[in-house]
């Protein structure tokens, strides 16, 4: 039984070693040397436990110390996927923001991605990729045809809570919003929770297609010395 309790300790030591070399010396200085001595390890481990740099990066990338993982962002609230899809949006996000504020790592590395995109951060974009990917699947639940509709509102949602995130490592205030403030924040969490009750509260609303003058339109096109037979109406 020791031995296995030992690998995983190994693991577990290994693991806190990428995060750690990625904090003092950033993608640039990672690699399997840098990762074995900060853990205190024969460098041939991490290559039999993990199989080598990049596999041991989408192993950090889904263990949580890099990206807040689904089921953690629903381990206080498990009957989250039974309530409503406006309070399971709210909760969801709630959580979300906390846990990438808990993260300033996980900060540094998606400001380094902006500039110096690498074969080892598109591994950690792949991860949250899969991640988004369950996300979706999370809020859905069996109200997928409700969600296919705010897909694009929940992205930007996604990506304007790691742009404020980001943007307070260096800029404390945007707009009326104090970034370094929980006050701040909480009033943010519950603009969105405002957004989640009136957006679905039922199917997005079907907008009818434009109604286009027939007639005005073939002037249109004859007075840029176009056939009109080559340009389809409606």
């Amino acid at each position: 039984m020791s031995q296995p309790r030992n690998r995983e300790q190994t693991e577990q030591r290994i693991l806190a070693a990428v995060g750690e070399v990625l904090a003092r010396e950033g993608f640039t200085g990672i690699g399997v040397n840098a990762i074995a001595k900060q853990a205190g390890v024969d460098k041939v481990l991490i290559y039999r436990y993990f199989g080598g740099l990049p596999a041991l990066l989408a192993v950090w990338g889904r263990s949580g110390q890099f990206w807040p993982r689904v089921e953690d962002l629903i381990a206080e609230q498990p009957d989250v996927l039974t309530l409503p899809p406006p309070e399971r949006l709210t909760r969801f996000f709630s959580h979300f923001i906390d846990a990438l504020r808990r993260r300033p790592l996980t900060l540094e590395v998606l400001a380094a991605e902006l500039v110096a995109r690498n074969e080892l951060t598109a591994v950690l974009e792949e991860e949250r990729e899969r991640w988004g990917q369950a996300v979706a699947t999370l809020l859905g639940g069996d109200d997928a045809a409700l969600w296919q509709d705010h897909i694009g509102a929940t992205t930007v949602l996604i990506a304007g809570v790691q742009y404020l995130l980001l943007r307070a490592r260096k800029i404390r205030r945007f707009g009326a919003y104090d970034l370094h403030s929980d006050a701040s924040w909480d009033a943010l969490k519950a603009s969105i929770a405002a957004y989640a009750h009136v957006a679905l509260a039922g199917p997005a609303p079907v907008l009818p297609a434009p109604e286009v003058d027939q007639m005005q339109a073939k002037r249109e096109v004859s007075s840029l010395g176009l056939p009109s037979s080559e340009v389809r109406l409606g």
